[in-house]
């Protein structure tokens, strides 16, 4: 079984996206923290991260795809001096994966762009999704992401859609708009699949796809995939279609779930004092297999520095950043 790691970024501190995201945000989704708020965009190198730690803890992936607006993380240097034999990686353009839905493009929303990642061209049926701040810590498996029959393993957990929906609806803005959170955009991943009771919440870590079952899906329901990539920002009325698939295939039997609390870290910086410590020590005792880094612009200058220390040593190599 090939399996490709498909990762999605953008280095939102780059002048010329910077500049496009500003000419198509109207103030409205300047304003808001849940649509474009700067550390959705911004980059400090966590994708040398990801992709060391892939070549170091999963050298039997087929192909790295690294989907980007028109830009290049430069990573072919990095990555051969570390890693001489490493996966062949591939830039992957926006423009590629929209093709014949250009008048979508620019596009600076993950559910849309997540959307159409199964059409890069040549990606095999299994593959594996990353954001740039998700990183593996120890060897893995392709049993970790898939089993022998090719059915995805999802690292999640179950929840009430009553008691979600219900809370839900505290989360309105100011002037009755909706807030785009990811459990909203679960719940309407899963109202796709006809579940009433209780839907499926994906850690926030790599996810196991089929390719095929994406096809199949929006060959069956265009104005799925029409709807989902029609907004440039994140947007309320936007689904998941991972949920969508991992629980269409639940049903089938064909879609394995995980609990994720034992084998995710989740690292997000907070004000807190002594709270950055605390998350570093409990790091270092950490057994699972992967993590997230997430909002790492927000930690202090010395904080990145001390994070960057340990994930150098955690996947042996020299960062640039």
């Amino acid at each position: 079984m090939k399996i490709d790691a498909v990762i999605t970024w953008v280095d939102g501190d780059d002048p010329a996206h910077k500049a496009k995201r500003m000419k198509y945000a109207s103030s409205e989704v300047l304003g808001a923290a849940d649509k474009a708020a700067d550390t959705r965009f911004s980059d400090l190198g966590e994708i040398f991260w990801c992709v060391a730690s892939l070549n170091r803890f999963a050298p039997w992936l087929n192909r790295i795809y690294i989907v980007t607006d028109a830009q290049d993380p430069g990573l072919d240097e990095f990555i051969s001096s570390h890693f001489p034999t490493h996966i062949p990686m591939e830039i992957v353009d926006h423009k590629v994966i929209f093709r014949g839905y250009e008048q979508f493009l620019p596009v600076f929303n993950s559910i849309s762009i997540e959307t159409m990642t199964w059409r890069i061209p040549g990606l095999n049926d299994c593959f594996i999704e990353f954001n740039d701040d998700l990183m593996l810590l120890k060897p893995v498996s392709p049993e970790d992401f898939f089993t022998s029959d090719g059915s995805p393993v999802c690292y999640g957990s179950w929840s009430s859609i009553v008691l979600d929906r219900f809370t839900r609806l505290f989360k309105r803005k100011t002037g009755g708009q909706m807030m785009v959170t990811t459990k909203g955009s679960h719940m309407n991943g899963a109202a796709r699949t006809g579940a009433r009771f209780r839907y499926l919440r994906p850690a926030h870590c790599q996810k196991a796809l089929r390719r095929d079952f994406y096809e199949a899906y929006f060959a069956e329901h265009p104005e799925d995939l029409l709807s989902n990539i029609s907004y440039r920002f994140r947007d309320a009325e936007q689904f998941t279609p991972q949920v969508t698939q991992y629980m269409t295939l639940h049903q089938k039997g064909k879609c394995v779930v995980r609990p994720a609390d034992k084998e995710l870290f989740f690292f997000q910086p907070k004000e807190k004092e002594g709270y950055f410590e605390k998350k570093m020590r409990r790091l270092e005792d950490f057994e699972g297999h992967f993590a997230c880094f997430n909002s790492i612009d927000l930690a202090s200058e010395s904080q990145r520095k001390e994070l960057v220390g340990w994930v150098e040593r955690k996947v042996d190599v020299r960062l640039h950043k």
